[in-house]
């Protein structure tokens, strides 16, 4: 029992001091993020560039690929070869094998989540057998290293150890063949960022093609070995490398793929290469296949094969698309560097949408994405069309948005479809070049991508109706249950909203940056400059935390704090405004301001009330009652008054008595914090005259108390009313009291669910 009794008081001990630690530790919101970055070192400076010793790994790969159209079906055998930059000795290698999360019995399939709810429509209950039923997954043939001796190597679920014999030094290069095969999955029935489409009606197929060939994982300072088990949301973290791949597809077969076409003499008729070469030199798209050679051969289905000859230089990743579908148009996009062509490729079922936009809004996406990081540096940027789809790999995308079968289309798809391809050409630049990682950080590849589709959306079509970007747009999500909303540094497959979490929260935090915090000019060329330092390289969140202040002088870990690693949101009320003028001392002021004063005010209800009741005072009755203190004017000026004033003016000073001529009118305000996000308070005050002022003060007025703080602001006019954040910039989530006086703002509510659209994009 005395044992029993210490371990107890042992317990209650170290609870306590557990308790006294927290409330001990430093909770200011405007602590520095010291405990939550990395040490720089190196590798990363403090300043968020690449340190002296910054390395990278390459991997080049040879690819030999066969298209099945009967037995839908991929084929392939690669050589890779593998080169370790790093200062490590590396006793093995690891591959992702993404398909494998198409096995049945994948931890991507046994961890999703459902209920019997989910399941209660045919739909979903027929998806899942698809899915459970499919024979997907990689099917390896052959693994051996450059002399063709068997390697040794494990699959562990999503990823494949590859065993070497000998450590591979820094500078060493490791050479090795793996052989492969795999059932390609039918994106229309059960998901997926790649498969095939099927059109029943004229018995063919589209494919659009990726995570198809074992890809080496990252290596690097921070992770070392990327090998965190692909389940479904944590996408893809890649080395760069050199790609030189052959695709074998049906003859009638049109592709399109990361890189250049190396063999386009071959491939393409007289007329083709002709009208490549007119689209070279023009601005606006040209047919490169035309609708009517498409529809011929969707048609007529020539028997035999083609191969395709693809090179690119630089990419961390390959894709392609393949159908007999397929118009194809080009134009060129000049740059100061050098001419990119934006191409697109589309079945007819895309028309007339796709003809009209999809290229042109390519070029466009180019131009804006451009101008905020660098010259798009690889020579083409595609965009196919498959339905109900938005992913993205280097040079090339695949998107929806298709018209209804007679060609007529609503504003959504419309929208929708410039939307997509924006996000998606947009991603070439963020991560497939800028090259984070998307297995862990979700966010700095779509959330940054989501900001720049913003700005470009923007200046495609004035007011164009974007979904996310300003800070009144994220506003619902801010201020929803808690236990449903992640930080935005979370890991990627821990997200609870992964739409608003990783591409709309951070989206808007940057835009805020941008027209509140830093400023245009600011933010823009700090954002430039992190674009520029880790162009080609591997970023992390704290290399681009530190880069944006480094580069724009402005302190923001506050912001970085609030915005990334909290869920709070912000709600700041006008909880009090107080009006206070001087007393200036001279009766002939003050008693007619008091006069004022007192006209205006509210009467009480006794006095009210006494007025009707008492039908007659005592002193009514008795006027010998009365004397000067109850019948004088008590607002007129009497010469005691007069002399009382001269006297207080003789005893202040010169300076002192300009202070009372001033005229100002003085305004407390006190503000309460009530969602815990700190911000600027940006107030627009209106005076009596309908003029107005606009006053911007930084977030460090909260640096003392981020729960109340009290300013006084002093104006030679009245005020008539006060709004607080007027231009909608903090995504404020309550705003009744955000107005002096108080203003009613009507909202909606919906007795009908609303039908959802399909489709997603990534």
């Amino acid at each position: 029992m005395r044992k029993l009794r210490s371990l107890l008081t042992l317990s209650l001990a170290l609870l306590a001091g557990s308790v006294i630690a927290q409330e001990n530790y430093n909770h200011n919101k405007f602590k520095q993020l010291k405990e939550e970055l990395a040490t720089p070192n190196v590798y990363r400076t403090a300043a968020g560039a690449p340190g002296p010793q910054y390395y990278q790994q390459k991997a080049d790969y040879v690819m030999n690929l066969t298209l099945d159209d009967a037995k839908q079906t991929i084929t392939g055998e690669e050589t890779i070869t593998y080169t370790n930059n790093s200062p490590d000795k590396l006793e093995y290698l690891w591959l992702q094998l993404d398909q494998n999360i198409r096995k049945p019995g994948s931890a991507g399939q046994l961890t999703r989540t459902s209920n019997i709810e989910s399941l209660s429509n045919p739909y979903s209950l027929d998806r899942m057998f698809k899915v459970l039923e499919f024979e997907g997954g990689f099917n390896l043939t052959k693994v051996t290293d450059g002399s063709g001796r068997p390697v040794d190597y494990m699959i562990v679920g999503t990823m494949m150890r590859i065993n070497l014999k000998t450590p591979l030094s820094n500078g060493d290069k490791f050479t090795f063949n793996v052989n492969w095969w795999y059932n390609i999955n039918d994106r229309m029935q059960i998901g997926g960022r790649s498969g095939f489409e099927y059109f029943k009606e004229e018995d063919n197929y589209l494919y659009t093609i990726a995570q198809f060939f074992p890809r080496m994982c990252v290596y690097n300072d921070v992770e070392g070995w990327q090998n965190k088990q692909f389940l479904g949301n944590g996408e893809f973290t890649l080395p760069f490398g050199d790609y030189d791949v052959e695709i074998t597809v049906p003859a009638d077969h049109i592709v399109a793929a990361t890189g250049e076409l190396k063999n386009a003499s071959k491939i393409l008729t007289a007329d083709q290469k002709s009208r490549w070469e007119k689209a070279k030199k023009s601005d606006e798209p040209v047919f490169i296949v035309t609708p009517d050679e498409a529809a011929k051969a969707e048609k007529e289905k020539a028997t035999g094969t083609r191969t395709w000859h693809f090179e690119a230089e630089n990419v961390r990743d390959f894709a392609f698309a393949s159908s007999r579908k397929f118009i194809w148009d080009a134009q060129a996009v000049e740059q100061e560097t050098k001419t990119v062509m934006a191409m697109s490729y589309y079945p007819k079922e895309g028309n007339p949408l796709w003809e009209k936009y999809s290229t042109r809004v390519t070029a466009q996406t180019l131009k804006t994405y451009s101008k905020h990081t660098f010259d798009y540096p690889y020579p083409v940027a595609i965009s196919v069309h498959a339905n109900y789809i938005g992913m993205e790999y280097p040079m090339i995308c695949f998107n929806g948005g298709r018209p209804n079968a007679d060609g007529t289309y609503s504003e959504r798809t419309k929208y929708g479809m410039h939307s997509v391809i924006i996000h998606e050409v947009g991603h070439n630049y963020f991560p497939m070049i800028i090259n984070s990682d998307e297995r862990q950080w979700t966010w700095m590849d779509e959330g940054l991508n989501t900001f720049l589709q913003y700005l470009t959306e923007q200046e495609w079509q004035r007011n164009y109706p974007s979904r996310r970007g300003p800070a009144h747009l994220i506003v619902d999500y801010m201020k929803g249950d808690k236990d449903n909303i992640s930080p935005i540094m979370t890991n990627s497959e821990s997200l609870m909203q992964f739409g608003n979490n990783a591409y709309g929260k951070p989206a808007t935090a940057l835009n805020i940056l941008r027209e509140t915090i830093i400023g245009r000019e600011n933010f823009d060329y700090a954002f430039k400059t992190y674009a520029m330092r880790w162009m080609f390289k591997h970023p992390t969140p704290a290399d681009f935390f530190r880069t944006m202040e480094d580069a724009s002088g402005v302190d923001l870990d506050w912001f970085w704090r609030g915005w990334f690693f909290t869920n709070d949101h912000c709600d700041i009320a006008l909880e009090s405004v107080q009006w206070f003028q001087l007393n200036t001392h001279d009766p002939e002021i003050e008693k007619d301001w008091q006069k004022k004063s007192d006209e205006a005010a509210n009467k009480n209800i006794s006095g009210i009330r006494n007025k009707v009741d008492i039908k007659r005072t005592k002193n009514e009755d008795l006027p010998l009652l009365d004397d000067k203190y109850n019948t004088a004017d008590p607002y007129a000026v009497s010469e005691e008054d007069k002399e009382a004033y001269e006297d207080f003016i003789a005893s202040i000073s010169d300076d002192q008595k300009s202070l009372l001529g001033k005229g100002y009118n003085f305004y407390q305000i006190d503000f309460e914090n009530k969602g815990g996000l700190v911000m600027p308070l940006i107030l627009r005050f209106t005076f009596a005259d309908n003029t107005d002022e606009v006053v911007r003060i930084p977030a460090e007025i909260w640096k003392r108390n981020d729960e109340h703080v009290s300013k006084v602001f002093f104006f030679k006019k009245e005020v008539d009313k006060v709004e607080l954040d007027p231009f909608l910039e903090t995504a404020d989530c309550e705003l009744e009291d955000n107005f002096w006086p108080r203003k009613k703002v009507p909202t909606r509510f919906d007795i009908f669910e609303e039908k959802k659209g399909k489709g997603n994009y990534h």
